[in-house]
């Protein structure tokens, strides 16, 4: 997975998790990449430089950590616990839920509407399918932390 740092036109800072870079590219010309804040379609990605993180497998059951350089310096204190804690507190919510993918959308309905057992999942959807739930009256909500597939963890 690749972490890059996206502003839209609204200078709104936050992180997209792509597969590749040109997973990141597709998306964009495919108006799939929105802002979190403000939900703008106009989304760049801001210059980084690289980072070379350790292996995940080195730490067995490791949540989520918060703390990434920014340009200019780290994240202040405050801003680096208050992520922590979104983290953490995402990963106690997932810890039961099972990963559905790219069939999120399919078996939300199919719990909703009674034809599968309730249960918790999480997945991917477009946001095109995403609003489609709402409006159908089915209760999602985004992450705010990206999440990696369980076949794509090292």
């Amino acid at each position: 997975m690749i972490v890059f740092d996206l502003f839209c036109d609204q200078d709104h800072r936050f992180d997209g998790w792509f597969g590749s870079s040109t997973e990141y590219a597709d998306q964009r010309v495919r108006g799939l990449l929105a802002c979190p804040q403000c939900g703008s379609l106009a989304v760049d990605k801001a210059p980084m430089a690289p980072a070379v993180p350790v292996k995940g497998n080195r730490v067995a059951n490791q949540t989520p950590r918060a703390g990434r350089a920014l340009a200019g310096g780290k994240l202040p204190p405050e801003v680096t616990k208050a992520v922590e804690a979104l983290a953490q507190a995402q990963y106690k919510a997932l810890k039961d839920s099972t990963w559905v993918g790219d069939k999120f959308a399919d078996q939300s309905r199919a719990m909703h509407y009674g034809e599968q057992d309730e249960k918790p999942i999480h997945g991917k959807a477009s946001l095109k399918e995403a609003q489609a739930l709402v409006d159908e009256g089915i209760e999602v909500a985004p992450l705010p932390l990206p999440v990696a597939p369980p076949d794509e963890v090292n």
